[in-house]
């Protein structure tokens, strides 16, 4: 070689050098350059560090059933640590080969990935990717997903920033929990179940595998809809697995042979109790916020007691299905035309499109059906199935025909009186026979009605959804834990809670408070108040007041036993002016009845408004020996670590968290309840109660031959009816009327609409309990008296009752009656005579 020549190369080698360096140089500012455009304001990956998916709230019943879960995401997070190794080899396998060796980013991958897409272009594959599992935590929890070399740069830089700050295993546990994977599930665990019903160690291989095929695009792999592709899907990440040495040839080839089969997740068991639900649901809200709520996977133990809720769903519906029928017919829901017989398909589809108009009919065992013909001794229905039955004429006398102000039309003769062809109505099968129908080809004997031949042998009932509503709770007076709550006679028609939500008059149900006043200024029960006429000025303009007892007439001097016993508004108000209003008003905010209640004598036969919550709890303090409680519906409440945050019973008891008993003594657990009643008070008015269901105006309770007690209320003209009562260790309250207030029709009082509930409750839920009698606190000394005059007995008197008099007072043989001068008259055998004051 010359030397020219040489030199030449030289030259040449030395700019090919210069210009590699150069390149470097210019590749290596520009790399600095993108990194640092790239970097600035990116967010925070260090936030990874204390992720907390959103994963459901959940609230449970006191024994433990479901009652429903809350959240936005419907996931289940699941430790690192309890994966299965099988379930990360599929996701590895699948998704990133080599993640536990990169620092990020894989840049063999990256390679692979774009000779590839260079020699798909050409051969018409598609694109394939080449981001890791750190770059797709990068993306799913930092990034957006919209697909631009800007965010790819942003993911790469924040993908080695969290391999620098975090664990592999780390990283793999935040990917595992938080992809969408379809089916409406996030993460591993909470697919497992959407598509298989197992748990995710009771995955088979196959299974796995299906699942680590789902992250890219859940969508184009659904296992119904695009089962071919699902199944190829699959059957790659199993190649994948073996070519990894996951897994052997044959477990590979056993796996592949197997059909892909989805199992629906088991429909979560809930018990149903919407109302209870619902207050708890909004007390949460208050106390935590909605974020934490749906978001925050709280544990919540509620006080509610499966058994008495079914109960009080069951009477509650009951009672006010039994009013509804006393009180009449109102009509069929929709009508539809009926021109000939022929067109009976049309008129089906008709009446499936009114049932898809969701009626709530309240009853499970209720359906809509189409009356297609009716004579005088029944009507034919048509159901929703397309079957047909019969409502017989027994089954209709209860409708006639409802009035203006709850009264009823004449009495039913004939079916064709209420019911026509095109009716639609709501029925229930009340029984099932073989071949019993007597529907005949051809003319009735009455010759009016051309029956077809069919095979309605199923006998209905009319049914008809009540108009009016109601309420329900019970409750542990001890402690205020609601223990059932039902709102309205369907939370689907209404989710208005009667029992939290409306304020109602509670009328005679007020009164126990009153004569709890008198109690605790020196009366007895035994005490005679003058029922006669009273009349008060309103002031100028307002005319006078006149109340009256509900008999409307007047019984002279009468016990407080009597007087709560038959609910005497007389003596009732006599009693309040007496002891002036500003104590009663005192009593209602004390008992946490109602707050700011006017001062005026209307307060005293409850003209005021309260809820049923807050009623059938100051019936629980006086039950309870006066001692102050708070409603509650939630006993505990944990956050998703399982650390407790709220707690109902805040005592502590240090004994009773001992491992095991060593003959020591029982653990006495202190008792905070403030005392708001005297216990001697509490115990005259429960006994005075008790004579409520004895012989007053509960009696049709007195059958149940158990220790209860309580009292009726019914305002003025019968807008509100309620029944609140006890036993030693349970309280309930009933409430009935109209949302939109009206009078429940002449007759119509808490002690034959609210009673009978109250009854059949406590028939079922103290079925097979001990009988306990009531509790009789210290101070107090029973007398048998003459429950009429309140006088001690006679030896030998018949129908005494035993009287529970404050140890030191007692009657005398000179009763001082209370009457119209705010004043105490001693008298020996009559009333005084004369004005006596305001009457």
């Amino acid at each position: 070689m010359t030397i020219l020549k040489r030199r030449i190369l030289i030259n040449i080698l030395g700019g090919t050098i210069v210009a590699i360096l150069l390149g470097g140089l210019s590749g290596i500012i520009g790399i600095i350059y993108i990194l640092n455009l790239y970097g600035k304001d990116l967010p925070d990956y260090t936030q990874l560090a204390n992720y907390e998916p959103p994963i459901v709230s959940r609230i449970y019943a006191g024994d433990g059933s479901l009652l429903s879960e809350f959240a936005k995401q419907k996931r289940l997070f699941i430790p690192i640590s309890a994966v299965p190794p099988r379930v990360i080899q599929a996701y590895l396998s699948a998704e990133d080969k080599n993640f536990y060796s990169h620092g990020g980013l894989d840049y063999l991958g990256l390679m692979r990935a774009v000779v590839t897409n260079v020699k798909n272009m050409f051969t018409g594959g598609g694109k394939v990717g080449a981001s890791t599992i750190t770059q797709q935590v990068a993306k799913n929890f930092l990034l957006s997903g919209i697909q631009t070399y800007e965010r790819k740069i942003k993911e790469a830089i924040l993908s080695y920033r969290i391999e620098k700050a975090f664990s592999k295993d780390q990283i793999l546990e935040l990917y595992l929990n938080e992809n969408y994977l379809g089916y409406g599930s996030y993460g591993i665990a909470a697919a497992a179940l959407s598509y298989f019903n197992k748990s995710i160690n009771q995955l088979e291989l196959d299974e796995i595998a299906y699942l680590a095929a789902l992250p890219k695009a859940p969508n184009n792999y659904h296992p119904v809809r695009k089962y071919d592709r699902a199944v190829g899907r699959r059957n790659w990440v199993l190649k994948r697995m073996h070519d990894e040495g996951f897994i052997t040839e044959e477990e590979k080839f056993i796996a592949q042979s197997k059909p892909l089969i989805t199992i629906s997740r088991d429909k979560t068991r809930t018990f149903k109790a919407e109302y209870f639900t619902e207050e708890v649901r909004r007390e949460l809200k208050a106390m935590y916020g909605n974020q934490e709520l749906y978001e925050g996977g709280l544990f919540v133990k509620t006080s509610l007691l499966p058994k008495y809720q079914i109960i009080a769903e069951r009477e509650l519906k009951r009672g006010l299905i039994a009013y509804d029928r006393r009180h009449g017919w109102r009509g069929p829901i929709a009508r539809i035309v009926i021109e000939n017989m022929e067109n009976i398909a049309e008129k089906l589809d008709n009446l499936k499109a009114i049932i898809k108009r969701d009626i709530p009919l309240g009853i499970k065992a209720w359906q809509l059906a189409l009356i297609t013909e009716v004579n005088q001794e029944k009507a034919i229905i048509l159901l929703p199935e397309g079957s047909r039955g019969r409502i017989d004429l027994d089954e209709v006398k209860w409708a006639r025909a409802w009035k203006k102000k709850e009264y009823l039309g004449p009495k039913i003769k004939a079916v064709t009186e209420v019911l026509k062809a095109g009716d639609v109505i709501v029925v229930e099968e009340i029984f099932k026979s073989k071949a019993e129908a007597d529907l005949k080809t051809g003319p009735e004997t009455s010759g009016d009605l051309l029956l077809q031949e069919i095979e309605a042998t199923r006998t209905y009932g009319l049914r008809q959804i009540p108009e009016i509503d109601g309420a329900l709770v019970a409750m542990d007076p001890h402690t205020g834990r609601v223990l059932a709550m039902v709102g309205g006679f369907d939370f689907k028609r209404s989710e208005f809670n009667r029992a939290t939500q409306a304020k109602r008059q509670p009328g005679s149900a007020f009164k126990p408070f009153v004569y709890a006043v008198a109690l605790e200024h020196g009366f007895t029960p035994s005490s005679l108040v003058l029922d006669a006429p009273f009349v008060i000025e309103q002031g100028y303009g307002l005319g006078k007041w006149k109340p009256q007892n509900s008999s409307n007439k007047f019984y002279g001097a009468s016990t407080l036993r009597l007087g709560i016993e038959k609910s005497r508004n007389l003596m009732t108000v006599r009693l309040a002016q007496y002891l002036k209003m500003e104590g009663i008003v005192e009593i209602a905010e004390r008992m946490h009845i109602m707050n700011d209640m006017p001062a005026v004598l209307s307060m005293a036969l409850g003209a005021g408004e309260s809820t049923l919550l807050n009623m059938t709890s100051a019936y629980g303090m006086i039950v309870n020996g006066g001692k102050e409680i708070t409603p509650t519906f939630v006993d505990r409440i944990q956050d998703r670590y399982g650390k407790t945050i709220f707690r109902h019973d805040q005592r502590e008891c240090q004994d009773c968290r001992l491992q095991e008993w060593r003959h020591q003594k029982k653990p006495e657990i202190p008792d905070n309840r403030k005392q708001i009643l005297d216990p001697v008070t509490s115990y005259q008015m429960v006994s005075m109660m008790e004579g409520v269901v004895q012989r007053g105006t509960g009696i049709r309770i007195r059958s149940l031959r158990k220790p209860l007690a309580g009292k009726t209320g019914t305002s003025n003209d019968s807008f509100d009816t309620w029944f609140i009562g006890f036993s030693p260790d349970l309280v309930v309250g009933v409430f009935v009327g109209f949302d939109k207030p009206r009078s429940l029709g002449k007759g119509e009082e808490g002690s034959s609409v609210a009673v009978p509930i109250f009854k059949e409750f406590m028939a079922d839920a103290t079925k097979g309990s001990a009988v306990i009698p009531f509790r009789i606190p210290e101070g107090v000394r029973r007398v048998r008296v003459n429950p009429v005059t309140g006088q001690i007995a006679a030896v030998g008197e018949k129908g005494t009752i035993l009287e529970a008099f404050r140890q030191g007072s007692f009657p005398t043989k000179k009763g001082e009656v209370l009457d119209g001068f705010n004043s105490l008259v001693q008298t020996k055998t009559k009333l005084r005579t004369g004005t006596g004051g305001i009457y």
